[in-house]
C-alpha cells in the first residue's frame, strides 16, 4: 500500500470529499468513540462506518474546483476541468453537482445528484447541445461517469444504509494504522459484489478502496491522499485516484479552491436549476 502523508495538528480539539468523493472525503477531527468490549466483526464494522460519517457532517455546505486526468493504459493523458458544489441535508443524503467546464466538447454539461439513505438515488445530467435534462436510471449505476474511471455509484454519497458492514483487521498504512471493513452493496443494481475500505484510527479518513465485481474479482482500486484541514475541524482529501486493474486504464481526482461553509441555494439543485448551471 502506498505511504501514508500524516497531517499535523493545528491546535484543533483532539478529536473526508465528499462523495466523494462529496461524502467520502470530508471528515472531521475529533476523538476517539466509545467502543463496546469485543463487538462482533458487524457490529465493529457498522460502528467504523457510523463514526467516519459522523466526522463529516455539519460541513455547511461546499464549493470546489476538480481537476480530472484520464490516463490510458498506454499513458496517453487527456485533462477535464469542473467545479463542484455540495448542499448539505441534515440526517438524509446530500445534493451534489458537478459542472464541466474544458474541453470544450464537454463544456456546460452538468450532473446532479439526490443522495439517498432508503432508497436509490437520483442522478440527471445536462446536455447542453441538446438542452435536455436526462434522468440516469439506477439500473445504469455502473455506468461510467464521462469516460473515467468512477462509475456514477462512485461518485455519489456512500450512504451507510445501502450496505452491509464487517470488521476485518487492523493493518499498518503508511505512518498511520488503518482498519480494514467489507462492505456489502443491499441493491442488486450495483456492479460491485464487495469493497475494502481503510479508514486511519485516529480521524477515520478513508485512504483506500478497492471495489470487486459481480465475480469477486478486484476490478478497481481507490487511493486517497493529500488531506488538508478546514475550518480547523474538517479534513477534505485533496487527490483520488481510481485504477482500474482489468484495462490498465486510470482517473485521478484534484480539487482546489475548496471552501467550506458556502453560501448555496438549494434551488440551484433541481432539474430546473440544473439548466442554469453554467
Amino acid at each position: 500500500m502506498e505511504k501514508v502523508i500524516t497531517q499535523k495538528h493545528r491546535g484543533r480539539r483532539s478529536l473526508t470529499l465528499l462523495t466523494l468523493f462529496a461524502a467520502c472525503m470530508i471528515c472531521l477531527a475529533a476523538g476517539p468513540p466509545a467502543v463496546a468490549q469485543d463487538p462482533s466483526p458487524e457490529a465493529r464494522g457498522l460502528e467504523i462506518a457510523l463514526e467516519a460519517r459522523k466526522r463529516g457532517e455539519g460541513f455547511g455546505n461546499l464549493v470546489s474546483q476538480l481537476t480530472m486526468v484520464l490516463r490510458t493504459a498506454k499513458g496517453q493523458e487527456s485533462t477535464r476541468q469542473m467545479r463542484l458544489k455540495t448542499f448539505e441535508v441534515a440526517n438524509a443524503g446530500d445534493k451534489t453537482l458537478f459542472v464541466f467546464d474544458q474541453p470544450r466538447d464537454v463544456s456546460g454539461t452538468a450532473f446532479l445528484v439526490h443522495s439517498h439513505r432508503d432508497k436509490p438515488d437520483d442522478l440527471w445530467i445536462f446536455l447542453p447541445a441538446l438542452n435536455r435534462v436526462k434522468r440516469i436510471s439506477s439500473s445504469n449505476q455502473s455506468g461510467s461517469f464521462m469516460g473515467s474511471e468512477f462509475a456514477y455509484e462512485d461518485i455519489t454519497t456512500q450512504e451507510i444504509e445501502k450496505f452491509t458492514h464487517k470488521y476485518l483487521r487492523d493493518e499498518p498504512c503508511g505512518d498511520l494504522t488503518c482498519t480494514v471493513s467489507e462492505r456489502t452493496p443491499r441493491g442488486e443494481d450495483s456492479g460491485y459484489s464487495r469493497q475494502l475500505v481503510w479508514h486511519d484510527k485516529k480521524e477515520y479518513r478513508p485512504w483506500r478502496v478497492e471495489y470487486y465485481d459481480r465475480r469477486n474479482e478486484l476490478l478497481k482500486t481507490l487511493t486517497v491522499a493529500d488531506y488538508e484541514l478546514h475550518l480547523n475541524r474538517y479534513w477534505y482529501a485533496g487527490k483520488q485516484t481510481m485504477v482500474n486493474h482489468l484495462t490498465g486504464k486510470s482517473t485521478v481526482l484534484k480539487a482546489s479552491d475548496v471552501q467550506l461553509k458556502a453560501d448555496l441555494n438549494e434551488r440551484d439543485f433541481t432539474r430546473t436549476g440544473l439548466r442554469r448551471a453554467r
